[in-house]
């Protein structure tokens, strides 16, 4: 259940970074095939992060305790852009126009998960 929530809110914030970001498009025709498409991306971007993300900060964390993180946001945006190559490829209508709108979209759909995020609990033993 907590993996379909957090899918949900990172779907929502894909489609807010898509209404406020210049350069991310979502170009499915009609609002039912956005939501999928939006879903969709969710996964894909989950996926990634899940995966390639920790392989990312191992391999380079000298390099982010030198440059005192700023180079996960440089990571993030390269991660946003393969979501939307991986995308492209399964006919997920989601296109972003470069690194900028990259870099600026995997910041705001991050930030906006992780307070969306805080209300959703932590499984708990019982």
């Amino acid at each position: 259940m907590r993996f379909l929530i957090r899918t949900l809110i990172t779907a929502a914030a894909l489609a807010l970074a898509a209404l406020m970001i210049d350069g991310i498009h979502v170009d499915a025709a009609g609002p039912v095939r956005n939501a999928f498409t939006l879903i969709g991306v969710a996964l894909v971007f989950g996926l990634v992060n899940a995966t390639l993300k920790p392989l990312f900060r191992k391999a380079g964390g000298c390099v982010y305790w030198v440059t005192l993180g700023l180079a996960a946001l440089v990571v993030n945006a390269l991660l946003f852009l393969l979501t939307e190559w991986i995308a492209d490829l399964l006919g997920l209508p989601f296109a972003i126009d470069g690194f900028w709108p990259a870099f600026w979209g995997a910041i705001f759909v991050g930030v906006v998960s992780w307070i969306v995020g805080l209300t959703v609990p932590d499984r708990t033993d019982s």
